[in-house]
This record gives C-alpha cells, structure tokens and sequence, in this order.
C-alpha cells in the first residue's frame, strides 16, 4: 500500500439545476416581516421602532428568511434542522459551517413578499486518514416577487463528519496583541445566540445545549453561529464604518464560543475590505473579504 493518504473524491456538481437537475429544488414565498426586522433590531440593541413597512432591509438581515421547517420528528439526532433541501443520508452526523457567499444585487423592502428558491449546488465526498467527511454546498435566492432576479444569492458550505469528538484545544497561550486600525469587542452571551438561533429557526444543539456541546462533541462552550459573525461583520461595516455592502465571502478557520471575547476587525485594500475574527487567544477564527459601494 503506497505510504501516501489515499484519497477519494466523488464530485457531484449541479450545473444549469432550475433546467436539468434532478435533485430537490424547494420554492417558497416568504415575507419580510416588519415584525422579524423588528426583532432582528432587538437582537442587536437597537431601536426597533426606527424600521418601518416600506424601508430597505439592512444588509445581512435576510438570514431569517432563510430558515427552514423540518418537523420536531425530522430533526438530526444533533438538532440541526436541515440544510434547506433535502440531502442523501451521508452517514456523518456530525456537522459544522465551512463558509459562505453572500451576492447582494437589489433591495428587499420590509413588508414586502420574496421568492425563494434552495437547492443543492455541489457534494463532495472524501475519505481522508481523519475518516469519511463530505461537503455540502446549497444555494438560496430571494426574488422580490415584482422583480425577474434574485436580490440576494446566498451559497452556504456545510462540512459532515463522523461521530468523533472535536479536539479541544481552547486553553492555549495568548498571541500577539491585535493591531488594526479598525477593530471591534465583542462578547457573544447565551441570549445572543439563543435569540439568533430563534430567529433562524436553528436548533443546533452546539448553540443551544452547553452538556451536548461539552460531552456529546467535545466543545469547551456552547458554540457562536457562523451566520450570527457573519451577520456582525456586515453590522460592523453598516454602522460603525458606514459603508454599503455588495457581496462578502467568508472562511470559519476555528469555532467561536459563548462568554469568550471576540474581535472584529478591517482593513481597506486597493480593491475591497479584508476583515478578520479574533477569538479569545488573539487567533483568527474567521476571515472575510467585503466589497462596498
């Protein structure tokens, strides 16, 4: 046996999916609620009376549009609801957000009505000297019902792994102060991610359950959603730079956790903004490229 990791890959790539797939593609019409806005406001501290019917809803604040409705009966064995659309049972329980892609081309006013359209762009299966792993790409469009193309294009990369226990490396020893000319504390409480959690539909047990976390996959903490940095990132940009997004990518390289400091911080380039995560030991946990207006 050759002394070099054998790796196989098997690759399904939808191409063309609305025309020739056929894999699940679930529509729906959504509504963007002032109620949900207004509670998205309350969720990050500010004044929920301040959004109307009728106004643009802040960029990143779709994610509750995005949720899905798995029956209680239906749900992963960890809580998680699904991924959008219906997948093949992959045999990996164990799941985990890789990153994501978010393309902002149009508005979407709160009160009004949006198409959306998932379905799965990719699946990637590999086995690797760590055990069996898979990624999962699904893609979501939201299309304002009066308009012909999506306003936003949201691609999501979900990573499965088998039931082993992840490696609890968060007592380590502090690195290099943080400098950066922009930059913003955070502490990620519990009713931060609970209300996140709520307002996504998501019942992760990794956000919500500190026993599952720390004795089921051995986590030091409840863990922060990727879409609740990704969606302080945006706010970051919004409020305290105020600048406008049109689309960001972004890269989990190790897991946030509850009551830990967080830091947020960027830096303009010649062509876009590159942002980063710190967690508690001055290490990057999450890195982002935005571009603006």
């Amino acid at each position: 046996m050759s002394k070099y990791i054998i790796i196989h890959v098997f690759v399904r790539i939808f191409s063309n999916m609305q025309e020739n797939s056929k894999d699940p593609i679930t529509q729906s019409n959504e509504q963007c609620s002032l109620t949900m806005v207004r509670r998205v406001a309350a969720m990050l501290d500010l004044d929920s009376k301040s959004f109307s019917e009728g106004d643009l809803l802040p960029k990143g604040w779709h994610f509750f549009m995005l949720a899905g409705e798995t029956r209680k009966s239906e749900l992963r064995s960890d809580g998680f609801p699904g991924l959008g659309v219906p997948i093949p049972d992959l045999g990996l329980p164990r799941l985990l957000l890789g990153g994501r892609t978010v393309s902002y081309n149009g508005d979407i006013v709160i009160g009004s009505v949006v198409e959306k359209t998932s379905f799965i762009k990719s699946i990637v299966e590999k086995t690797t000297n760590s055990g069996p792993m898979a990624i999962v790409t699904i893609q979501h469009e939201l299309r304002p019902i009066s308009e012909t193309s999506p306003a936003i294009i949201e691609t999501q990369t979900y990573i499965l792994l088998s039931a082993s226990k992840a490696s609890n490396n968060s007592e380590k020893t502090l690195s290099q102060p943080i400098e950066a000319e922009h930059q913003k504390n955070i502490i990620p409480d519990e009713t931060l991610i609970f209300q996140y959690s709520a307002l996504g539909f998501n019942s992760h047990k990794i956000h919500l359950d500190r026993s599952y976390a720390q004795n089921s996959e051995g986590l030091p903490d409840l863990v922060v959603n990727g879409g609740l940095t990704t969606l302080l990132l945006t706010e970051y940009i919004r409020t305290n730079l105020g600048l406008e997004i049109t689309d960001i990518k972004v890269k989990h390289i190790a897991p946030l956790y509850c009551n830990r400091p967080m830091t947020l911080t960027a830096k303009k380039s010649e062509t876009d903004w590159k942002l980063y995560v710190y967690d508690n030991n001055n290490d990057i946990a999450v890195e982002a490229e935005i571009n603006v207006k």
